[in-house]
């Protein structure tokens, strides 16, 4: 069995958590997910089931998008309210005063990842040093906020925001530098994510709902690349490519134009894995495969 579950993962569970409970609904030993969430954190998880985990690397290069809630007026260890509280402070800004240190943070941005993120450093995890009690200096990066917009004021000092980025944008990162701005401090409070690699929280399904009917949420593993150019093959190429056989580019159907080096969907009747365009040896070279042979 291979396909892709698009989960709306619920808070409290860890990523890996609502991953294993899907291996026991489907039966299946090997099963992946693409960007990790954190325990209170809400929304797409696209999770890929047998073969299909070998697109997983291929999905994690997209934009995603959030609503996050957040309190000014202090601040934790861990960025988000599940930390403990390193300083509290008077608010002295409104609304009218958020929005305006919004329009700071939109386009592209250099950040710090913050201390509890899966990071490794000297081969650690970040949070792990943070549990402790050890700090490093980490390197800002660069991350790119393609939209930015305050959509609710939900208390005296509560806000959310909806959030469009780059791959790599740590959200609570976000809200702390906000928080530092206004000069007052702020924790992010919760942490829904919306959209990733193409899909929307409208395609998902809890994990309640996916128990109770299995079959009616798995989805064909080529869902997960389907911005990937279509190549089709005959019958006997479909054998060689399946055995890790190279293919001469002039005898393979293209839908659109592949570009060097980009990377196809290749279908012999059925999604059999992806492709790589080599035009110096003229050759479709195999990736990796998601349907039979042992492949890369």
């Amino acid at each position: 069995m291979q396909g892709l579950i698009l989960l709306d993962k619920g808070g409290g569970i860890t990523s890996f958590g609502a991953v294993a409970k899907l291996r026991r609904i489907y039966g299946q030993k090997r099963a992946g997910h693409t960007g990790t969430l954190d325990p209170m954190a809400t929304g797409v998880l696209p999770v890929l089931l047998g073969r299909g985990t070998r697109l997983c690397s291929l999905m994690l290069e997209s934009d995603k998008g959030y609503t996050a809630e957040f309190e000014l007026g202090y601040t934790t260890d861990t960025l988000d309210c599940t930390g403990q509280v390193l300083t509290r402070s008077q608010v002295w800004c409104g609304e009218e005063e958020v929005r305006g240190v919004l329009e700071h943070f939109r386009g592209r941005i250099q950040q710090t990842p913050p201390m509890y993120s899966a990071l490794r450093q000297d081969g650690r995890r970040l949070y792990d040093l943070a549990r402790d009690g050890i700090e490093v200096e980490r390197a800002p990066r660069d991350v790119t906020i393609h939209s930015l917009q305050l959509v609710a004021h939900t208390g005296e000092n509560r806000y959310t925001v909806d959030v469009r980025c780059s791959k790599g944008t740590y959200i609570r990162s976000l809200v702390d530098d906000i928080g530092a701005a206004l000069g007052c401090g702020a924790t992010m409070t919760g942490l829904r994510r919306t959209y990733t690699a193409g899909f929307d929280i409208a395609e998902c399904a809890t994990l309640e709902q996916i128990e109770a009917d299995p079959s009616a949420h798995l989805m064909s593993a080529d869902r997960a690349v389907m911005h990937l150019p279509r190549a089709d093959i005959t019958e006997a190429q479909t054998s060689r490519f399946m055995n890790g056989g190279q293919l001469m580019l002039e005898r393979v159907k293209f839908h659109s134009q592949a570009q060097d080096g980009s990377l196809v969907r290749v279908y012999g009747g059925q999604f059999v894995g992806l492709g790589q365009v080599d035009e110096a040896s003229g050759m479709l070279l195999v990736k990796c495969l998601t349907a039979g042979g042992d492949g890369a």
